[in-house]
């Protein structure tokens, strides 16, 4: 019987990316709604902008199947989003830790090289400057919160690197990937003499 902790995360794709975005930017615009009667406008972006954050933490958690340090990593992120918040005043500056966190996070459990990492952190600022052109240009929390995670989302469309390839390679010499190659094989020479035979 197989645990369910021990199963293999989905991996994250670019849909599903997509689809977090939606979600967060819907509830974003929906926090910011409830919360500017309450808080200043500054203080409620800065309260969504790490409730937002620490959903999509939980994201990359749940698609990564790197399951070493994620205490630690919660941890380090609730230190960094507390120190952001006591520490650093102005709202641009903020956000960028904000993204920081996220790209160090992505780094940590997604990639497994300096290229890659840096494509990724060129990647976060690029959502970062989506942001705030969608928020200078509309007006519009939702569409900030919306941009900033459809560009992060494609993060997964960056080249794998090395190591991955190397892990992969390992699991290509198992037995049951042989077989499912030797299946997925058979299964083509049939559909090709079956349309042949159609002709």
């Amino acid at each position: 019987m197989t645990r369910p902790w021990s199963r293999q995360p989905t991996p994250a794709t670019f849909l599903g990316g997509v689809a977090v975005a939606f979600a967060l930017a819907a509830a974003g615009a929906v926090l910011f709604a409830s919360l500017t009667p309450l808080l200043a406008p500054g203080l409620a972006i800065r309260t969504i902008a790490t409730l937002l954050g620490g959903a999509y933490l939980v994201y990359l958690l749940s698609r990564s199947a790197e399951r070493a340090g994620r205490v630690v990593t919660v941890a380090a992120w609730l230190i960094g989003a507390g120190a952001a918040a006591l520490f650093v005043s102005p709202l641009p500056l903020f956000l960028v830790c904000h993204a920081a966190m996220i790209w160090l996070i992505r780094t940590l459990y997604f990639h497994g090289s300096i290229a890659t990492a840096l494509l990724d952190l060129g990647l976060a600022g690029i959502a970062l400057a989506a942001a705030i052109w969608a928020a200078k240009s509309s007006s519009s929390v939702f569409l900030a919160v919306w941009c900033f995670f459809l560009v992060q989302a494609l993060f997964v469309g960056l080249p794998a690197d090395a190591s991955a390839k190397a892990r992969s390679d390992d699991l290509d010499d198992q037995p049951f990937e042989r077989a499912r190659r030797n299946a997925d094989a058979a299964l083509r020479r049939l559909t090709a003499n079956v349309h042949h035979l159609g002709e």
